[in-house]
């Protein structure tokens, strides 16, 4: 029984050399870093889902995409959120 020739591999137009695997790598760290920075000065994201996480895992809804949305629909939640920075600067 013959073997089947395998065709020549062609180089993977998917691949990146590595002048943009440098660049990939700094794009990634530069964002982390801007990201990190908004985090931080936006303490309110933080609080936000903090808040979310900590109510999902106390409730353990069935439905967590409906929670979820009736957790950020709610229209007490900026005075909470609010209420809490106030409460954190102090």
């Amino acid at each position: 029984m013959a073997t089947p020739q395998n065709p020549p591999l062609r180089p993977d137009p998917g691949l990146l050399n590595p002048e943009q695997l440098e660049k990939l790598r700094n794009f990634k760290i530069q964002t982390r870093i801007a990201n990190e920075k908004y985090l931080r000065t936006h303490k309110e994201v933080e609080l936000l889902l903090s808040g979310f996480f900590r109510e999902m895992f106390l409730k353990r809804p069935d439905n967590v995409l409906e929670f979820a949305a009736d957790y950020f629909t709610d229209p007490r939640l900026p005075n909470k959120i609010h209420m809490q920075l106030i409460k954190d600067k102090k």
